[in-house]
Parts: structure tokens; C-alpha cells; sequence
């Protein structure tokens, strides 16, 4: 428990004599029935197996923020660092700001924001490994970072930026709502270190004395649709009908006078000039997302077509069962989906762990995801294993395989793209990311195919010929299937009024010439693979075709992670600002941890630690986790 001061002030302590029945949204303030078997547990703190006396233990609690008290000192920040032993790089709470008017009439509106313990926290259902809990004592959302396998995915479907991604450690951690602190019937650190009294903290809804309002809106925060936040608001002072932001997100917010909230628009800082940007989009952070997504589409859209041709009745596709296209057409397919896997274990902040992921199949589509291509990574190797045995019982047993690969690979690719439609995410959460994967799937894994066709079968041979016009037709259709679906999404993207209009922003100005190239390429290969799918296959044609498909894919699905502009909170010039973060890292600030960054260390993991560590530990842990699955 946390050690009460004899001298600690009268505001440090927690003051709720009455409270709310209902919240704003309609749930229940008060958690737990009261004759619940929950109650009088213990939260067993450091392992002190006490329980707190506070009265309103099981009612919802949330901070208050009085944007007119804050003069932006960090004070905030620094106790709950303190408190918690935070990272120089890192900051469970922070203090942004965006500003409006110009002088002498300048306006700066300062926003303290940690972890809002959410009524419905998306952090919790999107959570792989289910590092998350929220507790009924308090409403608590905490993570424990022991479990977390260091993903990330929680960092992209919260909308403020709550949960912290250590580069470091490869683990996130987040804000824990001080509940040592409400134990002892005390305020969280960052409320009691407040110099302007511009937090306060208690069961929501409630009004902290001498305040006007509870708001739940305030110029840079998020739509509270999202996750129900449990955070209040005072905003007194006028503003100004255009609040811009100092940190280099391409946003401002311009009041709309009908609903009287602030909403994001596109604030063109950058200009119109159209650049390259090739070393961040081909290097980013997300890389390895775009080889194991690319791959693992293009080996199941290859493994689908070997296995749709006898069933569909395709004479071209049937070919590729003789044994002299078959066994070399698996191994291209079980390499390629291989280095995919290898990519994506090893992004984790935590690759050892990588078991990790199939904890949270209830809830969340990642689990989901890793659980379907996994498994059709399984039923590959066994039809691979099997599939060129004239017995009768080793057929069977790899038409087993084939089925487990076929349906686990089509869940794993629905979940794939289910993953990504992320309501903090606006530039993701559209159909044609629906689109771009099945495109993929259709037109890589017909390449893979063509390639090991021309290197097994003659190219003259009429029924070679046949194959490989039918292999362009479905080129050709997954290729015209993300071409409209990206046209579509650009339509929508730039009417918009979020995020997602800020994103298409930087796809035409930042990434302008990148972007034009992808789709030059793009409506090249659809035109070429057209021309070949009518009047016949090409080598030197078809080898043109591979290479603009290859930049194409590695280009659109590059744009498609770096684009990504999260509905997050504002930060600061030097402070929460990816530019800036971009700027140390490339420029050698960031070895002065001063500054507040830190590099990707946790991606220089060792393989021989990681074979290492599974060797030694892992595999008793891998063990005993599939008990503890099937246990649950």
C-alpha cells in the first residue's frame, strides 16, 4: 500500500459524499452488485493483501480537467514519472497544446491527458495476450507488462494515446490510475502535484467544488465514441474558431457552430510540393508488417488457386497437380510464407514470447489472425508433406491438410483485414482495405504460380500457354480490384473532414512522387496483364509485368502504414511530436536523453538469444501455455 504522509494536504485526499447512479453513456457508476462475490478482495498491492476503505471502491473514477487552470508547467508529468519510475522516453501522462489567433491576440490552450479507463476499452479487446483488465475496484483499466509481448496493437486502437510502446524494452506500459494511492483514500500523483489545481480526480460525473462543468469534448480530444473515456472537462474561456497544432501532424480544429464541437480538418503546414520520401516509407517502424501481410496474402491466394483448379473444374489450373509443378510450387509457397512468419515474430518487442498471441481468440481479431495463419501454416506443411503419395490413406490425410489450410487461411486473412479497420485509425477504417488484400492475395499468388510455371514447364507447350493466360486474367482482376478500391478510398478519404483527409494530405504532398509512381505501376501491370490474358503470355512482357507488380506492392502497402494519422492528442514542438522524433533519431539527438527519445533498440534482439532463450525456457512455458488455453 502507499505510505500516507502525516503532513499530506486536505486536496490529496479523495471527497465523493454523493455520486451519480448512471454516467453520460448510460452505464452504471457503480460496478458491482452489492452482494457480488468481487467485492472485499483484496488488489493485493506489493503483495499487501489489505483492502482499501474507501466507500465508492467500486464506482467508476475518472480524472477532471479544468483547461482554464493550466499554464502547461508539467508538474503533472514529472510526479507521475516519478511515481512510477517512468522512462526518460516515455510519459504515461503528458501535456500538449494547440494554440489560435496570432498576436497580440494569441490564444494557447494547454490539455493534460493520461489513460482514460475506459468504459468500453478497445485496448482490452484488441490485446493479443490479455495484458489488459479492467478491474471493478475504481474501474481500473490496468496492463501488466510481464505479459505483453510488446505488439503495439493496443497503441494503435486507443485514440489518446494512452498505452506507451518502450523501443526500448519492446514492452508497452501505461498509466495504472494510482490505485495504491485510492487505496489510502489519496488522489493520483499527477492530481495531487497540480500546481494550478487543473486536475482533480473522482467517481465520474461528478463536479469537483468550485467548478461549473463536466464536458466531454475539448479542442484536440478525440470523439469520446470511440471507447466512453472517463474524463470530464471545463473549458470557461472562449476560443478561437481555428485551434492549430504545434507538433507535426497536418491538423487543425475549426469549431462547428451547430453541434458547438471542434472537429479536425486539414492543415496544410507542409505546402503542395510533392516529394520522395523513399528512405521512411521503405524503412519505417511497420516494415515488417508490410513483408508478412504482402506474403502471407500471396501464399494463400497461391495455395487457394492450386487447390481451386480440380475443384472448379479450371483445365489451365489443373496442370499444376503433376508432380514436376506441384512439389516446387509448395516449397516456393512454404519459403515465402516462412520469411512472412519470421518477419512479423521477430517485429515483436518480445519474439520469445511469440505463443503470447494466441491468448485473447474471445476478443481480439489479432489473436484471431495469428491463430488462422498459423494454422494454415500448418495445413500447408502437411499437404506439402503428403500431398505427392499415391495412397489412397496418404491422400486423405493431406486433403485434411488442405482443408484445415484452405478455411484457416481465408479466417486468417478476414481477421487480417478486420484488424485494421480501427476507428482511431480513419485512413484504415475503409472497405478498401478489404479490397487491397484480396487484390494482393489474387494477383501475388497467381505470380507465384506463373513464375514456378515458367521455371518447370516448357513455355511452348499449348496447355502452358493456357495456364499462363488464366494465371493474367487473375492478375488482372486482383489488380483491377485494388485499383478501384484505392480510387474509392482517395474519393473519400479527401471529402472528409478527420484524420483520414490529413493522411490523404500527406499521401499527395510528403509522399506525392512515391504515391504517383504506385499508381503509374499499378494501372501498368492491370493493362499489361490484360493485354497478356487476351492475346497470350510474353516472357519478356511477363517479366516486366513481375517487377512493376513487385514495386507496386511494396510501395502501395508501404504508403498504406506511414500514411496512417491516428486520432490522437496533441502534443508539443519538441514533446509527442513525431517530427521531432524522426529529427533525433536521424540527426544523433536522441543519444542525449534529454530530449525525451529513444532508438528502436529491441529490434537488434540476436537470434542466437532468441534460440538461446527457446531452448532453455520457452519451451516448457510453450507447454504449460497450451494447457493453461485449454484449461480456460
Amino acid at each position: 500500500m502507499f505510505e500516507v504522509r502525516n503532513d499530506e494536504p486536505k486536496y490529496a485526499f479523495l471527497n465523493d459524499p454523493e455520486t451519480k447512479a448512471r454516467n453520460r453513456y448510460g452505464q452504471n457508476i457503480e460496478l458491482t452488485d452489492p452482494a457480488s462475490e468481487l467485492r472485499d478482495k483484496s488488489l493485493n498491492i506489493n503483495g499487501d493483501t489489505a483492502i482499501g476503505e474507501n466507500p465508492n471502491r467500486y464506482k467508476q473514477h475518472g480524472f477532471y480537467f479544468n483547461a482554464d487552470n493550466c499554464i502547461g508547467c508539467h508538474a503533472c508529468e514529472s510526479a507521475c514519472s516519478e511515481k512510477n519510475d517512468v522512462p526518460i522516453h516515455l510519459a504515461y501522462r503528458s501535456v500538449g497544446f494547440v494554440e489560435g489567433g496570432t498576436y497580440p491576440d494569441y490564444q494557447r490552450l494547454n490539455i493534460s491527458m493520461a489513460c482514460n479507463h475506459c468504459d468500453d476499452p478497445v485496448c482490452l479487446t484488441g490485446c493479443p495476450t490479455r495484458a489488459y483488465t479492467k478491474f471493478a475496484e475504481y474501474g481500473a483499466v490496468l496492463q501488466d507488462p510481464d505479459i505483453c509481448f510488446g505488439c503495439g496493437y493496443c497503441t494503435w486502437v486507443c485514440p489518446y494515446n494512452a498505452p506507451q510502446l518502450d523501443p526500448v524494452k519492446g514492452e508497452v506500459s501505461k498509466c495504472n490510475m494510482c490505485v495504491d494511492r485510492l487505496e489510502v483514500n489519496l488522489k493520483p500523483a499527477c492530481v495531487a502535484a497540480c500546481l494550478g489545481n487543473a486536475l482533480d480526480f473522482g467517481v465520474i460525473e461528478n463536479i469537483p467544488e468550485n467548478r461549473i462543468q463536466a464536458k466531454a469534448e475539448i479542442p484536440g480530444f478525440p470523439t469520446t465514441d470511440i471507447t466512453h473515456p472517463n474524463i470530464r472537462f471545463q473549458q470557461t474561456r472562449s476560443t478561437h474558431r481555428e485551434m492549430t497544432r504545434t507538433d507535426a501532424m497536418p491538423l487543425k480544429y475549426h469549431r462547428d457552430d451547430k453541434e458547438g464541437k471542434f472537429k479536425p480538418v486539414v492543415d496544410e503546414k507542409q505546402g503542395r510540393t510533392k516529394h520522395w520520401n523513399l528512405r521512411k516509407l521503405l524503412t519505417s517502424h511497420e516494415s515488417a508488417h508490410v513483408i508478412f501481410t504482402l506474403c502471407t496474402q500471396a501464399t494463400v491466394g497461391a495455395f487457394l488457386l492450386l487447390l481451386a483448379g480440380p475443384l472448379l473444374g479450371v483445365n489451365s489450373l489443373a496442370m499444376l497437380q503433376k508432380p514436376g509443378v506441384l512439389l516446387p510450387l509448395l516449397i516456393a509457397i512454404v519459403m515465402i510464407s516462412t520469411v512472412g512468419l519470421f518477419k512479423l515474430n521477430m517485429h515483436l518487442g518480445k519474439p520469445h514470447r511469440f505463443y503470447r498471441g494466441f491468448n485473447n481468440l474471445r476478443l481480439s481479431p489479432v489473436s484471431r489472425e495469428i491463430a488462422g495463419v498459423s494454422l494454415f501454416y500448418t495445413g500447408l506443411l502437411g499437404y506439402t508433406a503428403f500431398a505427392l503419395f499415391d495412397n489412397l490413406f496418404m491422400q486423405i490425410i493431406a486433403n485434411s491438410f488442405a482443408f484445415i489450410g484452405v478455411v484457416s487461411g481465408l479466417t486468417g486473412l478476414f481477421y487480417m483485414y478486420k484488424l485494421y479497420r480501427i476507428p482511431a485509425r480513419p485512413f484504415w477504417n475503409h472497405w478498401q482495405t478489404g479490397t487491397a488484400f484480396s487484390g494482393s492475395m489474387l494477383s501475388l499468388g497467381a505470380m507465384i504460380i506463373a513464375v514456378v510455371s515458367l521455371s518447370t514447364l516448357p513455355l511452348a507447350a499449348p496447355e502452358v500457354q493456357a495456364l499462363l493466360q488464366t494465371l493474367m486474367t487473375i492478375i488482372a482482376l486482383g489488380l483491377g480490384l485494388e485499383g478501384l478500391g484505392h480510387l474509392v478510398h482517395a474519393r473519400d478519404m479527401q471529402a472528409s473532414s478527420n484524420e483520414g483527409a490529413a493522411s490523404y494530405y500527406r499521401q499527395v504532398t510528403q509522399y506525392g512522387k512515391s504515391y504517383a509512381l504506385r499508381n503509374m505501376l499499378l494501372g501498368f501491370g492491370l493493362l499489361l496483364a490484360a493485354v497478356m490474358a487476351m492475346t497470350g503470355f510474353n516472357l519478356g512482357a511477363g517479366l516486366l509485368l513481375m517487377l512493376s507488380m513487385l514495386v507496386s506492392c511494396a510501395f502501395g502497402r508501404s504508403l498504406f502504414f506511414v500514411l496512417v494519422i491516428p486520432t490522437t492528442m496533441p502534443g508539443a514542438f519538441f514533446w509527442k511530436n513525431d517530427g521531432f522524433v524522426d529529427h533525433a533519431r536521424a540527426t544523433g539527438l536522441a543519444d542525449a536523453p534529454q530530449h525525451g527519445v529513444a532508438y528502436e533498440r529491441h529490434h537488434a534482439f540476436k537470434m542466437n538469444e532468441l534460440i538461446q532463450t527457446l531452448k532453455e525456457n520457452s519451451l516448457k512455458d510453450i507447454l504449460d501455455h497450451v494447457k493453461w488455453i485449454f484449461g480456460k
